[in-house]
């Protein structure tokens, strides 16, 4: 398989940077979550407070560091970032939490990947703003407690099951972030190709954004590579034709499905007879992480109803049997 996907929402790059909205008002999608939120920010900028510890989770690419920016844009206070697996020992977060001033943002990506010895560390940072630190070893060792000024913590996750209880229980906030529907995405689209200042056709809007799986991140990476189709081949203007055509050249489907997605779905339903089966065997017949599977095929998969979960393991459905032209009903009298 490739090493790199257009249309796998976990690469980031540096463009994403200039896409970025600043505040609420100019975030779109996830109205539920952004009302919500708008309410606590509002709330907490009026009482003088930091804002309750945020924990956002669902699929990568939707707008979860984008919206940790845009809360510490909201309440004019400055963003620390770094990852769960950056952060390898105790002194490491010990190090970053007393670096912090008051009402500054922590924002920790991949959350559910910090060392358990780490996480621990957070559990009085995040409920009392004091840090615990032992000094010395064996008989010479001892705690040292350190006071640290009001501040929010803003973790992001792709698999909110794999945050320990204690930890979860100590977010405030917790939002959802959704997949994105195709008016949505388009208003993105048109936001992005204003700050590209690439003129887009309104069709080729809406195509474009039927093929985008829902996530922004997706939208605005095969924007870029339309729009370089079109400086080549259409004098720089994205029309329905060049987009159409910048898309089959891709290989991306109308659905916005790829080949690792067709790879995916024909490995389950002519290898597997459509299910049910383990992910690992699914990971092992395609030579793909299973990690992988699980946070980039499986997520959009389930999401336009082509597969099932299910206790015994992955079902393909009807649609995905009718998207590949596969008869379903023959499928179970295969051996």
């Amino acid at each position: 398989m490739e090493n790199e996907r257009l249309v796998d929402a976990t690469i980031k790059d540096e463009q994403e940077i200039s896409l970025r909205p600043q505040t609420i008002a100019e975030y779109i999608g996830q109205s539920m979550a952004k009302e919500n939120l708008k309410i606590y920010l509002q709330a907490a900028t009026l009482r003088g407070e930091a804002l309750d510890h945020v924990l956002l989770y669902g699929p990568p690419g939707l707008g979860k560091t984008t919206l940790a920016y845009v809360i510490a844009n909201e309440m004019k206070a400055n963003i620390k970032v770094v990852t769960g697996p950056a952060i390898e020992k105790t002194g490491d977060l010990a190090a970053i939490l007393a670096s912090l001033n008051a009402g500054d943002v922590l924002f920790i990506d991949e959350i559910h990947r910090l060392p358990k010895v780490v996480e621990e560390v957070l559990y009085s940072a995040m409920e009392d703003y004091t840090l615990n630190v032992v000094i010395g070893k064996d008989v010479q060792a001892r705690s040292i407690r350190i006071d640290l000024p009001p501040f929010t913590l803003v973790g992001a996750t792709t698999r909110v099951g794999s945050i320990s209880s204690p930890l979860r229980d100590r977010f405030g906030i917790i939002l959802k972030l959704e997949f994105y529907d195709i008016p949505e995405i388009c208003q993105i689209i048109r936001r992005t190709s204003k700050v590209f200042e690439t003129t887009i056709a309104e069709d080729a809007i809406k195509e474009l954004g039927a093929r985008s799986r829902g996530t922004p991140r997706i939208a605005n990476r095969l924007f870029r590579r339309i729009r370089d189709f079109a400086t080549i081949k259409n004098k720089g203007i994205i029309d329905n034709e060049i987009t159409k055509y910048s898309l089959e050249a891709l290989k991306v489907d109308p659905l916005g499905l790829d080949k690792l997605d067709y790879s995916y779905l024909e490995t389950l339903i002519k290898r597997f007879q459509g299910g049910p089966v383990g992910i690992e065997a699914i990971s092992s017949a395609l030579q793909e992480e299973s990690a992988t599977l699980e946070d980039v095929c499986e997520p959009f998969l389930l999401q336009i109803g082509f597969i099932n979960r299910t206790n015994r393991g992955r079902v393909a459905t009807q649609k995905a049997f009718e998207h590949l032209k596969i008869d379903y009903l023959n499928s179970f009298f295969q051996s």
